[in-house]
């Protein structure tokens, strides 16, 4: 019997987890101001890269920026990488 369609997507979904040399991919879907949307098309058009490719290289580039000015041994580099973890 053919896979529905909704079963096909389920698939692709989980595929994406482990996508990218194992690292794999996380699902963002949100909503931003118009006026944010149409400046990171302008800035994707200006560098040649898809909308995705520039939000991830801009996201990257400040994370770098921090973290360049933690120092290893101090509770902020803690605070800071404990952002976004999963508490059980």
């Amino acid at each position: 019997m053919a896979k529905s369609t909704a079963e096909r997507q389920a698939e692709y979904r989980a595929r994406r987890d482990t996508a990218a040399h194992g690292d794999g991919e996380r699902r963002l879907n949100t909503w931003m101001s118009t006026a944010a949307h149409l400046a990171l098309k302008r800035i994707a058009k200006r560098y040649g890269l898809t909308q995705r490719g520039m939000l991830e290289q801009l996201v990257l580039a400040e994370d770098e920026k921090i973290v360049a000015g933690l120092d290893i041994e101090t509770p902020e580099w803690d605070r800071y990488f404990r952002i976004g973890t999963v508490r059980r």
